[in-house]
């Protein structure tokens, strides 16, 4: 299944996302920089996509790591998953945090995350005095086993 989401080039050098494979879900998004940008260990920098999406209603566009960029580089988004709202039509940053003990570089043209447009439920939240009972109760954290 595929949707329409109409996107905004900011600057002419901007790269639309791609997808790895047919079946692939998150879309790579490609930072845009003036030359090499060194994050050190501990640092989070903001990258520019230089793009702006129109997400359609009722769906946000999700910004996660790209597990390659994380795993081999340490480098994932600041706030681990960014959240696109459907009204919002700004820059699409990604916020990127070196995990590693030394540091590294982002090249411009890089992928440095990808966007997964899904859907959500907006909750009407509703104040009551009991809430239901189930078998798990109030336990949390750990309380349903560690393995």
């Amino acid at each position: 299944m595929k949707a329409t989401v109409n996107f905004k080039k900011l600057d002419e050098r901007a790269i639309v996302p791609t997808y790895g494979s047919e079946f692939s879900a998150g879309a790579d998004l490609y930072a845009i920089t003036d030359g090499d940008i060194t994050i050190e260990s501990g640092e989070t920098k903001l990258l520019h996509t230089y793009l702006a999406m129109e997400i359609p209603c009722g769906f946000g566009g999700f910004i996660f790591a790209r597990s390659g960029l994380a795993s081999k580089k340490g480098l994932a988004p600041a706030n681990k998953v960014g959240v696109v709202d459907a009204d919002y039509r700004g820059e699409i940053m990604v916020a990127l945090h070196n995990h590693s003990e030394q540091a590294q570089t982002v090249s411009n043209g890089e992928r440095i995350a990808q966007l997964v447009i899904m859907p959500f439920l907006a909750a009407e939240f509703v104040e009551c005095e009991e809430l239901s009972d189930t078998v798990r109760g109030e336990g949390g954290f750990g309380s349903t086993g560690t393995k």
